[in-house]
């Protein structure tokens, strides 16, 4: 148990989040699922324990200050020191620019930037202390603008400007920081963007694959692989890189 490393994964309770927990976990890590209600994550924690992994689910609000050190602390005491983080909380308020408000704009900055920067700070000392760490940030395709996402967009740029900056802080104390930015994943949140365009789900996912070279549309467990590998020991002079998991070239 001394030697299993600790990962973190937050907005773990569904999606993108649990695809990547679960990945991790077979990967050998122990994973603690942050989201907002801990009830949320038990049922992917169960899954986990059920393959022989360890897992812990956690309630917590990343934007909160003091939660997000609460549930750390309690990461370090029940599972390990953590030293793998994936800052996959996220949340949309779409709307065009005319019409979003200014609690659309500071809610999405909030989840994703606050967030991401709170847990990062809270988490690196046990990387640097173990002399090794994974930053893993959840970008998008929206980085690149989307109509509808100014708030959106503009948070996912700027996990991309986070991350690399990450990368020139940690590097040296042997820690790498590395952005996904994925295309169309199906997940509940897309199913929710599908209800909210007034268009089912099916014909939402063709009018998306019609863009994708590869002609399909995104799974969670594609965009697991891909964390499963920056989180490995072999990727680790892969840093600051954005790496577009699109089905198909972005940027």
């Amino acid at each position: 148990m001394s030697d299993q490393r600790t990962a973190i994964v937050t907005g773990a309770a569904r999606g993108i989040g649990a695809g990547v927990a679960k990945r991790l976990s077979r990967d050998g890590f122990a994973v603690a699922l942050f989201d907002l209600e801990e009830a949320a994550g038990k049922p992917v924690v169960e899954e986990i324990e059920k393959a022989g992994g360890r897992a812990l689910a956690v309630g917590v609000d990343v934007g909160d200050e003091q939660a997000v050190a609460q549930a750390v602390d309690r990461v370090v005491e029940e599972l390990g020191a953590p030293t793998v983080l994936v800052n996959n909380a996220g949340i949309t308020r779409d709307n065009l620019l005319f019409k979003m408000t200014t609690q659309d704009w500071d809610a999405v900055m909030t989840v994703h930037l606050r967030g991401a920067f709170l847990m990062t700070r809270a988490t690196q000392k046990y990387m640097v202390d173990a002399g090794w760490g994974r930053i893993v940030n959840l970008s998008s395709t929206s980085a690149l603008g989307n109509r509808g996402q100014a708030n959106y967009a503009a948070a996912k740029a700027g996990m991309q400007g986070l991350t690399k900056t990450l990368a020139l802080e940690l590097g040296k104390f042997g820690v790498t920081a590395n952005a996904i930015a994925p295309g169309f994943i199906e997940t509940e949140m897309t199913v929710a963007t599908a209800e909210r365009m007034g268009m089912s789900f099916e014909d939402f996912k063709a009018m998306g694959v019609a863009d994708i070279p590869v002609g399909r549309v995104g799974q969670p467990e594609d965009i697991a692989a891909t964390v499963s590998f920056f989180a490995r020991e072999e990727s680790g002079f892969v840093s600051g890189q954005v790496v577009y998991v699109a089905g198909g070239p972005r940027a």
